[in-house]
């Protein structure tokens, strides 16, 4: 069966356009007056969740969240710790819409403790750590699986391999278990499909069932933004294949885009979201040159292209390089594998069972280099980068600008 464009003439792409601003200006009102009501005062209190603790000489800095407020305050060394539930009273009059949607650093007091509101899962957490022994390899399988942030020294660490995207949850772990899930479901649903009702769309019933699981997980982690905006990417996707709308198109990437920000307006100032859409862009601009070779081919060619092609901008605003970071392409693809052997082993509790090879990574003496990427070449980076959905003469110039840069990443590493 032929596959459809998700519009049929540019009448189909206005309206869907001013669908979307209508979505976008009643998000971005309704925010607004959340503003109006935070700022009516030059004091706030709150309830948040600290999502991280920042610890300098003398003081705190903690990163605390809801469902409206991001943002950040300072307090003298006290009992608190990631994941807990405080009340906090904060100072306003500093504060406007711009740094309200972004998130603001601001002063605070009356700090208190609260009960815990989410049981289960820190008695998830708890679960995990009590199968290991290192510290530190109970922190990387709570971002894998919990979203729980990292301290800044192991960030470093991770950063050094180039794996940060393996260890914070995303919609490569999203899609990796929406891979597991499906497998398992299919030999389930597979009995009940032929013998009861062969008459429904088996591959559809088993992608609403593991969104069904998916939803459950995403707000067991409290919606955590990145877990969340894959989440609709997944949903998205699905209704695209059930109408069996084209998938592998940059114009359907860009009205998802424009309609995950309109419902989620923030993710207009978050990073990692845009990194995310990154990553997304240069996997459809290689699958539309290179969809046609052999499977196994192009799964390894794909992770060493896509890690080379996004070095340009991530060393923009990630300087930390390594020659280690090589190494990248290989993790990714045994991640796959990795991340689901090891889910199944924290369930039956014996996560510990590759502690011994985590800790000799941990604590390999990996030598680092700070290395930025210049502003006119990202800017030309870009441009050609999308030259290049029109065009093979563009994506050969754009590989050449790949090939170049990353030959001065880690030349100049090797020189420091």
């Amino acid at each position: 069966m032929q596959t459809l464009l998700l519009y049929k003439n540019k009448k189909e792409v206005f309206l869907f356009i001013f669908i979307l601003v209508i979505i976008f200006s009643s998000n971005l009102l309704l925010k607004y007056n959340n503003f109006l009501n935070f700022n009516k005062n030059e004091i706030f209190t709150t309830e948040v969740k600290i999502i991280n603790v920042y610890q300098k000489e003398k003081f705190d800095i903690l990163k605390l969240s809801n469902n409206n407020l991001v943002f950040y305050t300072s307090c003298t060394k006290n009992n608190f710790f990631q994941n807990d539930f405080i009340s906090i009273t904060i100072l306003t009059n500093q504060v406007n819409f711009y740094n309200y949607l972004k998130g603001f650093y601001t002063k605070s007091f009356n700090l208190f403790k609260l009960k815990p509101q989410n049981i289960l899962f820190l008695n998830t957490k708890k679960y995990i750590n009590n199968q290991h022994n290192n510290k530190n390899i109970s922190e990387i399988f709570n971002a894998i699986f919990l979203a729980i942030p990292l301290n800044k020294e192991l960030q470093s660490t991770i950063s050094s391999y180039g794996i940060a995207h393996l260890i914070a949850i995303s919609g490569f772990h999203l899609g990796v278990l929406s891979f597991i899930l499906y497998y398992i479901l299919n030999i389930i649903y597979k009995y009940f499909h032929t013998n009861y009702f062969p008459y429904r769309n088996k591959r559809f019933d088993l992608l609403i069932l593991v969104s069904i699981i998916l939803f459950f997980y995403l707000s067991f982690l409290s919606n955590q933004a990145s877990l969340l905006r894959a989440f609709v990417m997944y949903i998205f996707a699905i209704f695209m294949l059930r109408w069996n709308i084209k998938l592998l198109s940059f114009s359907t990437l860009i009205i998802c885009i424009l309609f995950i920000i309109a419902l989620f307006p923030k993710l207009l100032f978050s990073l990692s979201f845009w990194f995310s859409i990154c990553g997304v862009f240069y996997i459809f601009l290689f699958l539309s040159y290179f969809k046609h070779i052999n499977k196994i081919l192009l799964f390894v060619f794909l992770n060493v292209w896509l890690y080379l092609a996004i070095n340009p901008i991530s060393h923009y605003f990630f300087e930390l390089t390594s020659i280690v970071q090589i190494s990248s392409p290989i993790f990714t693809m045994l991640f796959s594998l990795f991340y689901p052997i090891e889910l199944f082993l924290h369930i039956f509790n014996i996560g510990y069972l590759f502690d011994s090879y985590i800790d000799i990574l941990l604590n390999y003496n990996i030598s680092i280099a700070f290395v930025k990427t210049n502003i006119y070449f990202l800017i030309l980076y870009i441009v050609f980068s999308l030259l290049s959905i029109k065009s093979k003469k563009y994506f050969i110039f754009l590989n050449t600008l790949i090939i170049l840069y990353n030959i001065y990443l880690y030349k100049s590493f090797i020189s420091v």
